[in-house]
């Protein structure tokens, strides 16, 4: 029988380096940027489903030594899953906000600056997904 890996905070730390390293590229990229302005926020919710998807199943379908119903919850959704969703789009705002990207971007106000970010976000969570969710299983 396979031992169910615990969660503990290193995990996130993998996370973390996974997170940034995959979403670097694509938080400066203005073909991401230019996406992002185009995309409604139907594409936006699509979007974050597949990174939701991406992220459920290279945690819990691709590795036979996790089994979601015997890991740590919180309000019934494993810790794990909900570390890797916050550092999947929590690296790239982090990332879009240090490096100026909105306003490098994006003409307009502040408020189209921020819709159009949120889009980017979820641009770049695809990529910071496979980051993070491959860091965690590796290590």
């Amino acid at each position: 029988m396979a031992r169910t890996p615990k969660y503990r905070l290193a995990d996130t730390a993998q996370q973390v380096v996974g997170g940034f390293l995959l979403a670097g590229p694509f938080v400066v990229t203005e073909e991401v940027w230019t996406l992002a302005e185009q995309m409604s926020w139907f594409h936006t919710a699509v979007t974050v489903a597949i990174v939701f998807a991406i992220g459920y199943g290279a945690l819990y379908e691709a590795d036979d030594d996790r089994d979601p119903d015997r890991e740590a919850e919180v309000a019934g959704v494993p810790v794990r899953f909900v570390s890797l969703m916050l550092v999947s789009f929590g690296s790239v705002a982090v990332l879009a906000l240090t490096l100026t990207a909105p306003s490098t971007f994006v003409d307009g106000s502040t408020a189209e600056r921020a819709e159009v970010t949120a889009r980017a976000v979820s641009v770049g969570a695809i990529f910071s997904v496979v980051g993070a969710a491959t860091a965690d299983s590796v290590f």
